[in-house]
């Protein structure tokens, strides 16, 4: 009929090609909803439905590459029964988890999650690394009988930068989550941080040994080339020198020092997924990397601006809590004085400006949505509400935050610290809930503190200060405070949640 018949492989490779415009577009889609889901997650109103959309676009990426993908040779994944049973059990593991977290214990989980995905960027390059050695290129050299193998140089980058950063990323994130549940303890010695430079040297010299030599490590075996036991052992000395190094990173750092570090690890955990992007050629996998390793960056920057520390700091883990936090904790500063329920309801009820300091006691005692209430009873009355918050208050970046955006505090209370200290000359009563650090005056008065230099909240500026603390036992970088010991300052002990619920109660009764 004119025409020529199309061959059946014709068809084939056509309908191959439709499906890697598919998966393309797919990937293309997943890209925009994780960039769209970032960006709504900058305000609490939107975060929600931001978290949402990144989760669908992840859902159709991952069923895409199930049912879709094709290798160099037309082949697909074909393991679906281990592949959906990893997902289910996952899956499950997850939402349990998930669902009975403590708002206290949410620094633990994103610190376990993080370095799951650590764990998991290892994996994949030790899983390419042994899949690319055993395949490599063999080139036959006169005479015949001799044979050389070489590997892709990009390849055997890629998989060593995932294995490294994969690898700290993992080992830090545990040894974090073990120090914010309470298990592990900080350990510092003498000469830990050159150690633990010792080791990263280590790390990068037998990295750049095996891919300079790489090449070298290949020997002909009967009528195959196999990769050298050497060479497997230099590739593993890498991966177990990394997790040292992850670990010694972060042992010695401590209270009001770990946001930073589970920013930065958080940072580590996307650019090792970035590797996976590289070496898989996905494009959504690589987004993905590169935007969680950007915003843990730029975030782990401002922590560190927020803490007056470093970044160079941060990397050798030359900063934290450590024996000076336990002299300065001993310290003798006088007398406090106590304040009387009745009398703190008096002074709220009928000031002009109240500003509301949480802090880690407010998430312990899971008071955030008895602080609303009191919020919104004070607003009836006339009283100017906000809410002062420190960038590191808590365990990690935007604790706070999500705190109160749960208990549907308006966003537009929230000051940050900057625009808080503008505020306080002119507030009444400052009521701090649980903060002890981040309002601690002796980061700027006491060159002898471990915290000085921070930025700090400057509530002492206010009329009157009002602090709620269980006890008087130091805070989270275990120093005493100068804040509790001034005139201007009265002490509200008591569980934050109970306390709130009273001042409701007294202030009612006026």
């Amino acid at each position: 009929m004119g025409g020529e018949v199309p061959s059946s492989e014709g068809f084939r490779e056509d309908f191959l090609y439709m499906e890697l415009n598919i998966l393309t577009f797919i990937y293309l889609i997943g890209a925009v909803t994780f960039i769209i889901g970032l960006k709504m997650l900058a305000h609490p109103q939107r975060a929600r439905r931001g978290n949402l959309l990144a989760a669908f676009g992840m859902t159709i990426a991952i069923i895409g590459t199930i049912f879709l993908y094709k290798d160099e040779e037309g082949k697909g994944l074909h393991n679906h029964i281990w592949i959906f049973a990893g997902i289910f059990i996952g899956g499950i593991i997850g939402v349990l988890a998930a669902k009975k977290v403590k708002m206290t214990a949410m620094p633990e989980m994103v610190s376990m999650f993080n370095g799951m995905g650590g764990a998991c960027a290892a994996l994949i390059s030790i899983t390419e690394f042994n899949r690319m050695v055993s395949h490599p290129t063999v080139h036959s050299l006169p005479p015949s009988s001799f044979l050389s193998a070489t590997v892709s140089q990009g390849e055997l980058l890629i998989i060593l930068l995932g294995l490294i950063i994969g690898s700290v990323s993992f080992a830090g994130s545990m040894i974090a989550w073990g120090k914010l549940n309470g298990t592990i303890k900080d350990i510092s010695f003498k000469g830990q941080h050159l150690l633990n430079l010792i080791i990263l040297a280590g790390v990068f010299i037998l990295a750049i040994w095996l891919f300079v030599k790489v090449d070298g490590l290949f020997r002909f075996d009967g009528n195959s080339v196999v990769f050298t036991l050497k060479g497997h052992l230099i590739f593993y000395a890498v991966f177990f020198l990394a997790l040292l190094y992850g670990i010694f990173f972060v042992m010695p750092i401590g209270g009001a020092d770990m946001p930073v570090v589970i920013s930065l690890l958080n940072s580590f955990t996307g650019v090792a997924a970035a590797c996976g992007g590289f070496l898989y050629d996905n494009k959504v996998m690589l987004t993905g990397g590169i935007l969680v390793g950007a915003a843990g960056t730029l975030l782990t920057i401002l922590m560190c601006k927020a803490m007056n520390r470093s970044l160079s700091n941060v990397l050798i883990g030359s900063f934290g809590g450590g024996g000076k936090a336990g002299t300065q904790g001993k310290k003798q500063q006088g007398a406090y004085k106590e304040i009387a329920l009745s009398d703190a309801a008096v002074l709220m009820a009928y000031a002009n400006k109240v500003m509301i300091v949480p802090g880690y006691g407010l998430a312990v005692a899971q008071a955030q949505h008895a602080c609303h209430d009191l919020e919104k009873l004070l607003v009836e009355r006339g009283v100017d509400v906000k809410y002062a918050i420190h960038p590191v208050a808590g365990r990690m970046p935007g604790h706070m935050n999500v705190l109160l955006a749960e208990a549907d505090v308006s966003y537009e209370k929230l000051l940050e610290m900057d625009d808080a200290n503008e505020q306080f000359p002119t507030t009444d009563v400052v009521l701090i809930l649980g903060a002890n650090d981040v309002v601690n005056p002796a980061a700027k008065t006491d060159p002898a503190s471990p915290i000085y230099g921070m930025p700090i909240l400057d509530v002492e500026l206010a009329k009157h200060v009002i602090v709620n603390k269980r006890s008087m036992k130091p805070g989270y970088a275990g120093i005493e405070n100068d804040l509790f010991f001034q005139k201007k300052t009265s002490m509200l002990f008591g569980d934050a949640k109970k306390v709130l619920q009273d001042l409701i109660g007294e202030i009612k009764n006026l």
